[in-house]
């Protein structure tokens, strides 16, 4: 190819190689040419070359040697080559190269030109990559041109305003004015260029929104000319008269009206015509209803007017296209908590939406089917998301159970109900649940004590059928361990009992135990069961101490340990293995103290403070005493560390080793403990760190920080300790924790420990991301080295 083909023939050749190889010849052989004409300095030639070099920038190719013949060509006065100067400044420049810094004075000449298409090209290369600099050096001249006669400036110019604004926000001030003056123009080109720039400016400047909310009954009036006028061929997009326009119009509407109940009221009625007169079977109608709600919804409205806003979203639901049923089942979750009677008229398509086949869609739909439970529907709704649940994805499982068990735990209409809605969960996704299901569950089951045949029936019938789910398997083996003589007596309220002999219930008992599918968690379960069975039996006690022998010698150690203590028990303790065995007492969710198993020196009440409240001793209400006792009182099972806190409290002579060593060394203080993270979940990650200020006085940060892409707001912790502790809470650093760490929230609590009891509490963690609220709890049974005793 010889160098001085023209750009036709050289895509042409380009486009003909056949090997990335041969592309890469030819390129090379043609950037060649393009630079030793450079260097001779063809004025004739220079446009077409640079013309070339930008298809080759296209490609992928480096061209950034031609980046000085764009400032030549810029500088040019023949159209031709200014045009190919200003496009290969925006595809070549950018504002952090010096070569840009060249072109401010072409830019500022040319802006004022006297040929309309000059300013052109001069206006949308500054708005492309104009550097802070030189919009400060030329916003004055963007201003005289907002200005203008000629309408096909004023858009180029309203749009370079917006350019400047972002890059030097305090240069807004200048643009103000101007701005204003703009929405008296008929141009729809220059009112969509001024109805930027003004959202622009009031973004970004509390007095100029105020300013600009003066311009309300202006914009109502071009609204309402766009919603009521005729057909327009030149404006006209599927019979909607320029929606992009009226798109942004709402969007401006809605940032002036927000907290503003004058502005508010002032467009209150427009936005109920836009809502009932604009079409929503075509795509543009949609996109102006859907601007419509948003803008309801976040201004001060009028109740009918929300209502109206929901039934469109509704609407929004019956739509074929999944992309106008996502959108509109997102903007139902934002409301359901503020308009939920509203949302609630919609809930059978709501629920029609988890049968789509979209997973975006079905997660969508869940969640607002699990927002809309209330004790109403609960049994209607609870159905659908049984139903749901049997069929739904796999990485839908554990947001459906954990849903399912909120909403049951906190509707429930009776305890037979509720035992059954969670028995039904774990035998259709037993693998997808949280791991304090288990305990959950057998807490509610001591409670019901006139259901505890009828369970431990059903359970015992899961578990013959199916022994994969280890949840319902720990589960049906702690009922049947507890109330296994209920099991075989046959008295139950079911129509057609089973009659189950001990050889039945013990030959389960040991499938589970020798089954390669059963976790160590589970057998631990099973072997107890077993266990306890020896003194609800009468014929088959050698059995027993057989199958209990045998895992003496188990490989696994905490079987292990079981099995010999248990097997200390038919030998040594004998006697004693009535009363050790018997039945677990009924434990009220509610009852205080029960912590660890001490049921005399445990927790007898708690107090709740919340990160915003900075008095420290302030009377708390009734219900926030039970949920309080609830924190800290609400388990049957010796409490765990949870799995996000790795440290561990050291045993009592260590302590007290520690303590003597620092009195040999002269009482010195001890270091404080490096952080550690008790929370991680969602981006979201909490480090605790204690420092021991006194004898008795500790001093707890949390360190809230955010690695995810989306910052995370209305955070807020909540702390519950021991009544014995004394607890004060300092004000938080904030509740908005930005995005990819770039900042973080920091929360001390004070606590004065006189009785030097040892020192555990729980912390709720409460947040919005996205529009959804998520919380969370997490208990931390000990605290790092200098909050110890």
């Amino acid at each position: 190819m010889s160098p001085s083909v023209r750009l036709q023939e050289m895509i042409r050749v380009i486009r003909s190689a056949r090997t990335q190889g041969e592309e890469r010849g030819v390129i090379q052989r043609e950037c060649a040419a393009i630079r030793a004409q450079f260097r001779q300095g063809d004025n004739g030639s220079r446009s077409h070359n640079l013309a070339k070099l930008l298809y080759v920038h296209m490609l992928g190719y480096p061209a950034h040697f031609g980046q000085m013949e764009c400032v030549r060509l810029i500088a040019s006065p023949r159209y031709n080559e200014k045009r190919i100067g200003y496009l290969g400044a925006m595809m070549l420049l950018d504002e952090k190269q010096d070569a840009s810094l060249l072109i401010t004075n072409s830019i500022k000449n040319d802006l004022s030109h006297s040929s309309q298409y000059v300013q052109s090209l001069a206006l949308c290369t500054l708005a492309c990559m104009g550097s802070a600099e030189m919009c400060r050096d030329l916003a004055p001249e963007i201003e005289r041109l907002l200005r203008a006669s000629n309408s096909y400036i004023k858009k180029k110019a309203a749009l370079c305003a917006v350019h400047i604004v972002r890059k030097v926000p305090e240069l807004g001030e200048l643009f103000t004015p101007s701005a204003r003056s703009l929405l008296s123009e008929k141009n729809h080109g220059v009112l969509h260029g001024a109805v930027v720039l003004i959202t622009e400016l009031c973004e970004r400047n509390l007095d100029t929104l105020d300013q600009c909310r003066k311009a309300v009954p202006e914009l109502v009036q071009i609204m309402k000319g766009l919603v009521m006028s005729g057909y327009s061929p030149e404006h006209n997009v599927a019979g909607i008269s320029d929606p992009f326009l009226q798109v942004r119009i709402l969007r401006l509407l809605r940032i002036l009206g927000r907290n503003n109940d004058t502005a508010s009221d002032a467009m209150n009625d427009l936005l109920a015509q836009v809502a009932t007169n604009t079409d929503s079977s075509k795509t543009a109608g949609s996109a102006v209803l859907y601007e419509t709600v948003l803008t309801i919804m976040d201004i001060k409205s009028e109740s009918g007017l929300r209502v109206l806003a929901v039934n469109i979203l509704g609407r929004f639901l019956l739509n074929n296209d999944r992309n106008i049923r996502y959108v509109s089942m997102t903007s139902l979750q934002k409301i359901v908590q503020t308009d939920h009677n509203a949302v609630q008229r919609h809930r059978g398509t709501i629920v029609d939406c988890l049968k789509d086949q979209d997973a975006s869609v079905q997660r969508r739909a869940l969640e607002l089917s699990l927002a809309l439970v209330s004790a109403v529907n609960i049994r209607s709704l609870m159905k659908e998301l049984l139903l749901f649940l049997s069929s739904c994805p796999l990485e839908l499982r554990a947001n459906t159970t954990s849903g399912i068990f909120l909403a049951a735990d906190r509707y429930a209409p009776s305890q037979r109900w509720h035992i059954d809605t969670i028995l039904h969960v774990l035998t259709t996704a037993g693998g997808d649940v949280r791991d304090e299901t288990v305990p959950n569950l057998i807490q509610l089951i001591t409670t019901a004590s006139d259901l505890h045949s009828y369970t431990v029936h059903k359970l015992y019938r899961a578990l013959v059928a199916d022994i994969q789910q280890q949840s319902l398997v720990q589960v049906a083996c702690w009922c049947i361990g507890e109330y296994g003589d209920l099991l075989m007596k046959g008295e139950c309220e079911e129509t057609e009992p089973v009659q189950v002999t001990e050889d039945d219930v013990l030959d389960a008992l040991e499938t589970v135990l020798q089954s390669h599918m059963s976790s160590p968690a589970t057998r631990a379960f099973a072997l107890t069961a077993t266990m306890k069975l020896s003194t609800r039996i009468t014929n088959n006690v050698d059995r027993i101490r057989s199958i209990v022998s045998i895992y003496g010698s188990c490989i696994d150690v905490e079987l292990q340990q079981r099995a010999v203590e248990y097997n200390a028990l038919f030998k040594k303790y004998d006697h004693m293995r009535a009363a050790v065995l018997e039945r677990m007492p009924v434990i009220d969710k509610n009852s205080p103290g029960h912590i660890n198993g001490d049921f005399t020196a445990g927790v007898k009440e708690s107090e709740l403070v919340k990160v915003k409240q900075v008095e420290a001793d302030r009377p708390q209400e009734t219900n926030q005493a039970c949920d309080l006792l609830g924190l800290l009182g609400d388990s049957d099972q010796p409490w765990q560390p949870s799995p996000a806190q790795p440290t561990t409290a050291p045993s009592s002579a260590s302590t007290n080793m520690g303590g003597d060593l620092l009195d040999l060394l002269g009482g010195l203080d001890p270091i404080p403990a490096p952080a550690v993270t008790v929370y991680e979940k969602n981006g979201l990650s909490i480090k605790l760190q204690c420092d021991k200020k006194m004898d008795t006085g500790v001093t707890v940060t949390f360190t809230a920080s955010n690695s995810s892409d989306n910052d995370i707001s209305s955070f807020t912790l909540q702390v519950a300790v021991p009544k014995s502790v004394q607890l004060q809470m300092k004000a938080p650093s904030g509740d908005v924790i930005p995005a990819q760490g770039a900042g973080h929230v920091i929360q001390t609590v004070l606590l004065n420990n006189p009785n030097k009891v040892n020192l555990k509490m729980r912390v709720r963690v409460q947040y919005s991301k996205q529009g959804s609220v998520c919380q969370d709890m997490l208990q931390i049974d000990s605290l790092p080295t200098p909050a110890l005793q």
